[in-house]
Formats: C-alpha cells, structure tokens, sequence
C-alpha cells in the first residue's frame, strides 16, 4: 500500500467542533501531535490543512506559505474523521432536497413513529424534517398473501428475499418528469426516494433515480441501495439524511483537496464512517458519517486498552467540553444498526456510543432543594464562568473552584479578545453567588462554604455519570465493577478516578495521548467495506445452502472492493452476521459465527443458530428453544489491515519523578496538599500516589487519594482505584446527598425495568416497553417510578397501599402479590402489577415495596387482546386479581395463577387467556426485576444504613412536594387576585354526554389545592369508567407538565393536593363496572380539564384511537395520533400522540408483511386543527383496507365533542370512523364499535385535531431563542428511553 511508504508523513486528524487534533507520524518514527481551533478564518481557511502545513514546515525545516496548495508528493497517507455531517445535522444546514414517496404516504417521515421525543412537554417539539418538498410517486408495490384474491390482475414478481409481491401500479415515470423539473427550476438539486417495500424490489426505486439523475439532479438517494432493510420510516430517515449530508460531504471534501497541489492524486485519503471502519474518499457518505469523529476514540481505547489475554471488559468514557460519551469494548466492537440523532433515526451500522451525561460546560443549578447538573451547557461561547465571557457556572469552574485545574497551565485563549488566562476570580465570584443562594434556601445553621458547593456539584456530576454506565452494562447482562474505565477527552481526567470508585471498579487506564485519542484511533483503524442484504429465511437445514450462498456473494463484493484500494488478499478478513429473531418478536441480533465453528447441522459459514443462542441468553436471560428462528438480513463485514501499529516503548526510570510544584486541592471536606507532574517528565516504572495531579498539553489528570497511578511501559497511566475515606452521612436533609439519593432511587427502578425487559418474552414488555417500575416507601408512597409512563404515574402507589392496608400482618418476607383490580388501584385488566415487601434483619414490617407494572397482550376476556369496545362489566374484560400471593413463602403459584387466568372462560360469551405461556413467562420476569430491585435496596441500606435511607426518602419526597407548591403559588400569583384563594373551574364532555366538572381551589399562601370533582356524571353502562387511580396518574401528569421541569416523580407531588372524586360516578364506578375506556379515553378527558382550568393549552385530539382487528389466526391492536393543542406561544403538532399515551405505530411495511391489510393511506388531515394566533395540529387519515375476513373493533372519542380552543381559539375538528364496502357503500361506524370486515373493505379513520390558541386575528409572536442547549442525547440508551416513554 502506498500509506505505507517509508520516508513520507503519515497523518491521522480528528476535525472536532471546536478542536481539531493531528496526530502525525514523521519519517523516522517521530510523532507530532498538534491541537488547533477547527475554525479561525482570521488565520487559515480550512484546520486539517493547516495542521499538515505546519507539521511539515516545522520538521522539514522550509517554508510552506498558506496562500499556497500544500506539496502532497510528502504525504504517504491521511485519515480524517469530521463532525461536518453530524454540524450540517444538528444546525439543518444540509443541502436542498425534496422527497419522493409512495402516494397516500408525503407525510410518512413528519409522523414517523408518532410519539414525542419528551412526554411532559406541552409545547411538543419535534425536530423538523429534512426535506422542504414533497413529491407523491404513483406506484404500488403488495405483498402476496396466501388466499388473497384482490389483486389477481396485477404483475407478479420476485423479491431479493425471495418473497413473491404484485405491482399492483406500475411506477408512472412521465407523470414525474414535470414535477421534478420544477424541483430544479426551483433550485432543489438532493432527492431522496423511499418506495414503499423497495428493499425486496428496488426496481421502481431503480427507475425514478435514473429518471432524475438524467434530468441533473446531482444527489440521488435511494433508499434501497443506501440501506436495504424492512421498516420504511428509518429507511427514510436514512435515505434523506444521506442525500441532505452528502452534498454538504462532496464540497468539504472538494475543498479540503484543493489545499494540495494534484488535489491529493495518489495520496490515499481515508475517513472514518460511524461503525468505526475506514473508507475512501470518494466513498464516504452522508448517512455513514453522523459518528465519524466519536468512532475514533472507541477504536483508539479498544486498541490500546484491551488484552485479549486477559479479556477484561472496557467502558469508554470520553467527557468533553458539553457532554459525554460512553461505550463498551470487549474483545469486539458493539454496533447498533439503528439510532436517533437530531431527532432522525439512522439505519445503518453504527458503534453504540452513547451520550449520556455532563460534560465540563454543563450548567450548574440550584432548584428547589436540589443540585442539578445540565443537560443545559455553556457552550464555546460564552462557556464557564472561567471563559471570562460572561458566562454560567459550571463543571469546569466547580473543578477550578476546588484547585483540580491550574489556571498556568492553559494558553491563554480566553477573555474577549482570546489573549488571556483562566479566571480564577471569575469562577470564585460565580460560585459566591451560587453558594449564597443554597445557603438562603438551607436557612440559619447550615451554611456551606464555595468549596462545600463546588464538591457537592462534582459529587452530583459524577452520580449523573455513573447512573448510564450502570444502565449500559446492565442492559447487556454485565457488572460494571468488572470493567477497566478507559477516559480520554479533555475533562475526563478530573473524574476518572471518583467514577471508577463509585462503580466498583478497580482500574482506570489513561492513554498518553487521550487528549487526542481520536485523531490517534484513526491511524491504528482497519479499512473496511460491508455489503448487506435483506433475507426472510427460517433458519434451519432448509435453507443452509442458500444462506452460504448468499454469504459468498457478498463475501467476493466486499474482497473485490477492498482489493480494489490496493490491499493484498493476505490483509483481508471478512467476517459475516446473520440478523436473527425469533419468530413472532421484533428483537433481532445481528450475530456473528466467531467462536461457533460449523457443524454437520449448521452453515457452512458458521453455527449461526448456537451464536444467537447465546447472545440472546447472554442479554435476555433465556432462550426460545421451541420456537424458529428467522433470518431478516445478511451481512458480511470486510476488513484490511492498514494501522500504522501502536507507539516503540518508552525507556525505563532511573530515579524518582520529578515534582512540578506543590498545589492545594479539595476533597470531600477539606484541603489536602496536593503533588503537580508534567506528564512528559514521566516514564515507565515511575509511580505516583493521590493526591496529585498529572498534566499534559491537552489535559488534567486528578490522582484522588487513596489512589496510584503509575506509568506503563509505553508511556500510558494507569490507576490503581483504592476504596477512598469513607464519609458517614447523617440522616439530617444534606442539598448534595439529596441529589445524589434521587439519582439512586431512579437508577433503582431503572435497573428493575433493564431485568424485566431482558427477561420478559412478550412483545408488550419485551420490545413495545409497556411497563413501569417503581419504588416506595414502609406506607406505600412511592419514591421513584421510572420510565415515565403517564397512565401508570402515582397509579401504583394507590395498588400498593391497597395490599399494605388489605392483607395487613399478612405480608411475609418471601411472599410477591399480584394485583389488577380497579378496587386495589389497577388502571385496567391487561395492566398486571406485582408487588414485592423488602424486609430487613430485625424490622418485622417491610421497609419498603418495589413492584412492576405490565401490560399483558391478553388475559381473557370476551375479545382478544382483552381490549374490548362493547364491554358491559368488568368480568367481560378478563382475569381479576385483588390480593393474589403469586409467590407464597418463596414459591411461585403457577397452578393456582394459571387457573386464575383461565376462569374468565366460565363466563357465557368469554374466554380464558388466549396466550398463557407469554403470561406465565412475564410475571416470572417481573418477580425477577423486584428481586433486583430488593437486592439494589439492601445494598443502598448496607452503604448507608436503613435511617439514612429512609430518611432521604422522605427528603426526596418533600422536594417534589415543594416543587408543586411553588407551581401553585406562581399559578396563585399570575391567575388570582392578590390576598384571595385562586378559583377555577372547568368542564367537558365524553361523546354520550357525560360531564366531567372540575374545580381548583389554590391557597396562594401555602401553595395547596383542592381538586373538586364533584358534578362529573355518573357511571355509565359501558366500559368509559375511569377508577380512582386514573384520575390520580392524569393529575400527577398534568402538574409535572405544569411545573415544566424535572422533578422526582413520587407521592411529594401530590401531598399538597387535596382529591374530591364522588363515589358512583365515572371517576370512581363500583366494583364490577366496565373500565377499558376509561384507561385510554377518559384519562385523556381528565387532562383536558384539568389544563382547561388552569388555561395551560388548548385541547388535544383526546383521544388514543384504539383499533382492533383480527380473526382465529392473527390479530392486532394500535393506537393512532392527533393532532397536539396549541399553547400560548406554540402551535400544535400535527399527527402526534398527545398527553396520557405515547404508543408508537407499527411501520407500513411491517404491518403489510405479518398481518392481512393494505395500509391505502396515512396523512395528515390538513385543516382539522383550530385556527388561532396559534393554530391546533391537524389529525392524521389512515385507510386499511382487509384482505381477509376479519372482526373490525374501534375504541374512540372525541366524535361528538370537539377538542376545546382557548382565548378565542377555535376547536379542532372531531375524528370520524367510516367503513367502506367493497361495494362502495359508506357506514358512519361511530366511536365504540366492533363490526364484520371482508376481503376489499376499507376502514378509513380520520383523528381529531388540536384546538387553537389565541384569536386568529392577532399574530403569532416569535419565540424566544434559547439561552443555552442541553446536550445532544444519542446512542442505545437514549432509544431505549424513548422507545419507553413511547410504550
């Protein structure tokens, strides 16, 4: 290979958003490493360059002007990794493009999965989409369904999978071109084309790309070819993204070659794609480009941390200036193969980065008794307070404030006009000022110093961290304190070695270039080239042959390809993945074979069917042995081998490392005298006990004490972590330890939900993530409910206290109770709630509870799915359990469970649960996610002690408390009359006429309330009733909304809160009535009333739109969105799930491969929101049309009663339900149906629009920019966040 040349440079850089960092290889082995601005138009025009420039003008000793093209005839190689796709991402400043769909579909990506990314915001922000125009392609593709005669006339064909489907339209290319023309005329060049099931035939994809690229469009994307794999709306996502970032790729690229001379002809230039992999130049996209810069620093700690020898896994921790990053490495790369970033989901092979936490720029707050550490940061500019800008405090200036940063030892690029030092004077005066509001919060007696503030941020930021490593490790069965800590990045040093300790790990490994570690990364990266295809093979003996075959193919693509840059055939690797799931789940794994050689029963590639086993027991606890496994994609993955290796060792010590200077630190509680080294005085053998602190050019490092570090034989540090001082902690309310117990009591409930996810075999709870976890106290309170829910929030709590009241001196260690009925605090049926007493030595009561809430796909009933819309009772709707012991004195009762769950078959017209197994096999799992969370408890209590434990719980309670009372106030304040209780009242109507009336009653001096129910209608012979517990969740959703930040969510919130709810009426129905509706319908009634009365929003659709179909073979059940209600200073959102849902909808393509419809259409229904100064957001239209005979059940509201404008807003429109014949008759099918379907019928739902705020006639005044941004959230653990807060 030509990057191999001796006697030439080598470069490996790392263009950043604020640094660029170069490391350079020189002829003779010498390295460079340079950091310098990645933008300063006064001295360069592009950084990369000018790192090369001066590299070379320094070691070869002549000039090389700016103004001219740099001599590339020096250069053996370059690798480059860029955040400019993932900048033109974030800042929407990517190319012109417009988007080709299939008809029916232009709004299918502004839906996307229709859940807001963040539930308790009012003013639902999503992030926009790429496209500015939309055109609607006329074309169909249908899958073949056996016995399906309504498409017989159109053109078979075979799919890629082997799948057979029918062009039911062929693509209309001349109806295209006008359009398309326009598109140009109007200055859109980038096009990307998503054709509905286009990844099994591309051909109709394949015809409108070569139609525009001959019309000069100069950006093409298809998403067929950018990534084949089932799922339209992230295949999408991916295709815009790589048609918007490309073009913004192709001109950096243009330009960073034309500062050589030759434009870089001969030199090969590499970049690094987001799975961690190099390629050419010219190959580097858009959509393979969003982790360019992250993924060398994954490669940089995977190779240079790991020994394979040992095999000791690492978590990468990389903290920056505004967040930080944090990934695994165990012998091989972890990929996620499809992510969210800037709101758009990528479908392509990416490192599972995840950013997770504080960076050093993150702002430090004081709200409400709380420490807070971003997400908000200070950003470059103004950044910290120590900037000398004007800035913020933050985590750089805590660790200034403390002495871990020494102010001489950083250029001085600060100040106005970047010419002077650090302000250490800065920092001292924000934290003055912080530290005297705390004290003024604390009262008399317990004042703290700057010092005691500083500490305890640092202490919160750490716990801040720690929280997603746990979680990371978790998910994937493993224990934190088992793995090495390797940080690199510019703040990670100062936290290293607390992090490390209060994970439980031992060693901490520093790279002697983890400033740069990126850049570094980049020079030891492999060349890679994947190629992949989409499959729909059982795996099995059957299709062995086949599946080689494929695995060949590809194999030859990917040799071929790399061959072609150069590479010998003995540099390249290839190794292949199968995506496999188990039949009827959604969770696939992409597996390798390695380490599962072939048998005579396996591929000859591999025993891919052992490798799946295994992970699968690996992450979920269990494996599936009677069920097929089915293969949804191969891919092969080929790598060449072309790292310039890692650095020559460094020679030995031959005395003591020499002492910089001697410097005071802060610890916990006081100043120690603190030792100072320069890292480039340090050698192999040196050793340095904490405290102290080791600089380098690029960063701190903070040698704690209690700690080691020493140097290795290649120059790298690595901390021995001892177990520190211990600190008691008194049970007295401490501000620090009070933000420390929240982050673990919620990682508590976290955890529990991890376990249940990973061992549960349902799709509800395995991979929809309809559960919640939670906490509480000796009484029942709840202390920590996570993830968030709304329709389960505080519901629990009243289950709880329920069995606490119920069985009394009946609860015994050992014991697990199991509870659904709405008299014991149950939402509905499907939601099964089991509860665990945690006991502790010599406490005869439980000292606290931990239970688990799941929504079970059937547990009887006279419908499947136990959903029904026409139920008259409860017994009608399924199994009850009030106090069921599912577990007595330690063992589980599956005889007596099991005939719980069938009796709903004794009643005429009902069946006993349809899916006993699923049941089975999920209360197992939630017995097993409270077992983890008792055992988390009683480690908690073994740290600190059950006084201190449960004395913190009752501190955090009181804090959420506080927090609503100073929302009440603020409401009191702005609402009411000076002196005078606030009063409000408002009232709604379900579609028969029901009323709910509410009225608030707000004492402006104590901040309580009363909330008075009374005069809603009552219970009605149906299934709309809501129990008490309903009410409660919409209550505790609506003040969280209102309080508009986060607060822990636990009983605190609703002690200053008086409930009025009549008993017999809607709100609080006897013990035998009908509740489904009430679950998803009237909630959303009980929020639109209670925002109605504080004149939070305008009304949303109100609604969840349940629908049902299904016959003996299959059935499917689906929520669907509406439009959002406006606000005082926002506009709805359109086609969005609102308030007390947030379900995601299953994708066109899936739902037209598994199930028996046609998906006609789904759009907006433009013109359904309210007009106002603020406009409502429309609702959606979606047309089913059945291919089987099938029974149709409908679930909904807001038929009748409009969604509510609010200051002269006008309502949304109502939803409607038709049904159209195949023999075009058209039957209004109302709110609550269940009806007969045939073969070419169409159900065709239209749902409600949000109402208007404001009056029409005033105009919309303009937001006001946001102070500060919180940081960009990605990786698995952020889609796991959202995919539960989108259950």
């Amino acid at each position: 290979m030509a990057e191999r040349a001796p006697g030439k440079f080598h470069f490996a850089i790392d263009r950043g958003g604020t640094f660029t960092d170069v490391f350079a290889r020189c002829p003779g082995g010498k390295v460079r490493v340079l950091k310098l601005l990645s933008e300063d138009p006064a001295s360069y025009r592009d950084a990369p360059t000018e790192g090369i420039r001066r590299v070379l003008e320094e070691e070869c000793g002549v000039p090389f002007p700016k103004e001219r093209p740099l001599d590339a005839s020096l250069i053996a190689g370059i690798r480059m990794g860029t955040t400019v796709a993932t900048n033109a991402l974030l800042e929407r400043r990517g190319a012109r493009l417009a988007l080709l769909i299939t008809r029916g579909f232009r709004d299918l990506l502004h839906i996307g999965t229709q859940a807001r990314p963040r539930i308790f915001d009012l003013a639902v922000s999503v992030p926009e989409v790429l496209y500015e125009a939309v055109l609607e392609v006329d074309e169909r593709l249908v899958l073949s369904q056996e016995g399906c005669r309504l498409f017989d006339s159109a053109q078979p064909v075979t799919g890629l999978t082997g799948e057979s489907l029918v062009v039911q339209r062929p693509v209309d290319l001349e109806a295209l071109r006008g359009p398309l023309e326009r598109l140009l005329a109007q200055g859109i060049c980038s096009l990307a084309v998503v054709l509905l099931h286009s990844y099994m035939w591309p051909e109709h994809e394949r015809q409108v790309g070569e139609l525009a690229q001959k019309l000069g469009f100069q950006q093409v994307s298809l998403s067929s070819e950018v990534m084949p794999m089932v799922r339209a709306v992230p295949r999408g996502y991916t295709a815009c993204a790589d048609a918007y970032l490309t073009p913004c790729i192709r001109h950096y690229l243009d330009s960073f070659r034309a500062g050589f001379e030759s434009q870089l002809q001969g030199v090969p230039v590499m970049f690094m794609r987001s799975d961690g992999g190099l390629t050419p130049m010219e190959a580097f996209s858009g959509s393979r480009a969003i982790l360019s810069g992250p993924a060398g620093g994954v490669v940089g700690y995977a190779v240079t941390t790991y020994c394979r020898t040992e095999g000791q896994p690492i978590i990468g921790f990389d903290m920056g200036g505004t967040s930080t990053d944090v990934s695994r490495y165990a012998g091989d790369y972890e990929h996620v193969f499809e992510a969210t970033t800037a709101g758009i989901s990528i479908q392509a092979p990416q490192l599972d980065i995840n950013t997770v936490a504080a960076g050093g720029g993150s702002r430090l707050f004081f709200r409400s008794g709380l420490f807070v550490v971003g997400p908000e940061s200070a950003g470059a500019h103004p950044g910290p307070a120590c900037y000398r800008k004007g800035g913020p405090p933050t985590v750089t200036d805590a660790n200034l404030c403390l002495g871990r940063l020494l102010p001489d030892y950083f250029p001085c690029i600060f100040g106005p006009n970047e010419d002077q030092p650090l302000s250490r004077e800065a920092t001292q005066q924000a934290f003055q000022e912080l530290t005297a509001h705390v004290n003024a919060f604390q009262g008399a007696g317990s004042a703290l110093s700057p010092e005691e503030v500083a500490m305890g941020f640092i202490r919160v930021a750490n716990e801040a961290m720690c929280r997603p490593i746990r979680a990371l490790t978790q998910a994937r069965g493993h224990d934190a304190s088992h793995h090495v800590l390797a940080c690199f990045g510019g703040a990670g040093g100062q936290h290293a070695c607390a992090v490390a300790r209060a994970l439980g790990m031992s060693k901490v490994f520093i790279h002697k270039y983890s400033g740069i570690l990126s850049a570094y990364g980049l020079a030891l990266a492999d060349v890679v080239q994947e190629a992949q295809e989409p499959c729909s093979l059982e795996y099995g003996p059957q299709s062995y042959a086949l599946l080689d075959e494929r695995v060949a193919a590809l194999e030859k693509e990917c040799v071929q390809a790399l061959e072609a840059q150069g590479f010998p055939r003995s540099q390249i690797n290839t190794e292949a993945f199968l995506h496999m799931r188990y039949k009827r789940t959604d969770c696939a794994l992409m597996c390798s074979a390695k380490g599962h050689p072939a048998t005579p029963d396996s591929c000859r590639s591999g025993n891919f069917g052992a490798a799946f086993a295994a992970r699968y027991l690996q992450e979920f606890g269990f494996t599936i042995p009677s069920r097929a496994i089915l293969v949804d994609d191969v891919r092969v993955r080929g790598t060449a081998s072309s790292g310039l290796g890692q650095e020559e060792p460094v020679s030995a010590s031959r005395g003591p490392p020499r002492l910089e200077m001697v410097s005071r630190c802060y610890f916990e509680d006081r100043y120690l005298e603190t030792s100072v080294y320069l890292l480039e005085d340090l050698t192999w053998g040196h050793s340095i006990p904490g405290p102290s602190i080791i600089i380098d050019k690029n960063s701190t490092i903070l040698v704690e004490p209690g700690c080691t570090a020493s140097v290795t034989r290649l120059g790298d540090i690595c901390i021995v972590v001892g177990s520190g001082a211990e600190h008691p902690v008194s049970p007295q309310v401490d501000p620090v330890q009070l933000s420390i117990f929240s982050h673990r009591f919620m990682s508590i409930a976290e955890q529990m939900g991890r376990i249940l996810q990973r061992t549960a075999i349902s799709t509800n709870i395995k991979e929809r993530l309809d559960f919640s976890c939670a906490l509480f106290g000796p009484e029942g309170g709840l202390v920590s409910n996570a993830p968030h829910i709304p329709v389960h929030l505080g519901a629990m709590q009243e289950t709880v206290q329920f069995q606490i009241k119920n069985l009394g001196c009946d609860l015994h260690e050992r014991d697990v109770i199991l509870s659904n009925h709405p008299c014991a605090g149950g939402s509905h049926l499907p939601d099964l709630t089991v509860i665990t007493p945690v006991f502790w030595p010599g406490k005869p009561r439980p000292v606290f509870f931990v239970a688990s809430r799941g929504h079970h796909a059937d547990i009887g009933g006279i419908t499947p799915g136990s959903m029904p819309p026409n139920s008259r009772s409860l017994q009608e709707e399924g199994a009850t359990f009030i106090s069921f012991k599912l577990v007595k004195d330690g063992v589980f009762q599956e005889e007596a469970v099991t005939e719980a769950l069938m009796a709903p078959g004794h009643v005429p017209g009902s069946s006993g649960t349809r899916n006993l197994h699923d049941n089975l096999s999920d209360l197992r799992a939630q017995v097993a996610a409270n077992q983890k969370g008792i055992q988390l408890v009683n480690e908690l209590i073994g740290q600190y002690g059950l006084e201190v434990v449960q004395a913190y719980m009752a501190h955090i309670q009181a804090n959420a408390e506080l927090s609503v009372k100073e929302m009440l106030r603020d409401m009191a304040v702005r609402l009411g009359e000076p002196g005078r209780p606030l009063v409000l009242e408002a009232e709604d109507f379900m579609d028969d006429g029901s009323p709910i009336r509410l009225k608030v009653t707000v004492d402006p001096q104590e901040g309580n309330a009363v909330f008075d129910f009374s005069g809603s209608g009552h219970e009605v012979y149906g299934n709309c009733n809501a129990p008490r517990a309903i009410t409660l969740s919409a209550l505790i959703y609506c003040l969280r909304c209102m309080v508009g930040q986060d607060i822990p969510l636990n009983q605190g919130c609703l002690a200053p809160i008086k409930v009025i709810i009549p008993k017999g009426s809607l709100l609080d129905p006897s013990l035998g009535a009908a509740v489904v509706g009430g679950n998803v319908l009237t909630s959303q009634r009980v929020v639109d009333v209670i925002f109605h009365a504080f004149e939070a929003c305008a009304a949303s659709q109100g609604c969840m739109n349940n629908v049902t179909f299904g016959n003996e073979r299959v059935g499917y059940y689906e929520t669907v969105a509406g439009g959002s209600g406006a606000g005082p200073h926002w506009h709805g959102r359109s086609g969005v799930h609102t308030h007390m849902t947030n379900t995601r909808i299953t994708d066109p393509e899936i739902l037209e491969k598994r199930y028996p419809v046609l998906l006609k259409c789904f759009e907006l229904a433009r013109g359904t929101g309210g007009a106002g100064q603020f406009r409502g957001g429309d609702g959606v239209r979606r047309e089913l049309q059945f291919r089987e005979e099938m029974v149709l059940s409908v679930l909904s509201e807001r038929r009748a009663f409009r969604p509510y404008g609010l200051r002269g807003g006008e309502p949304g429109f109502p939803g409607l339900n038709l049904l159209v014949r195949q023999d075009g008759r058209i039957i209004n099918l109302g709110g609550k149906t269940s009806v007969e379907v045939f073969p070419g019928d169409t159900f065709c739902l239209q749902t409600p629009g949000g109402g208007g705020f404001g009056l029409p006639t005033e105009p919309p005044q303009p937001l006001l920019p946001a102070s500060s941004q919180p940081f960009l959230e990605r990786g698995s653990l952020y889609d796991y966040r959202l995919a539960q807060e989108m259950a």
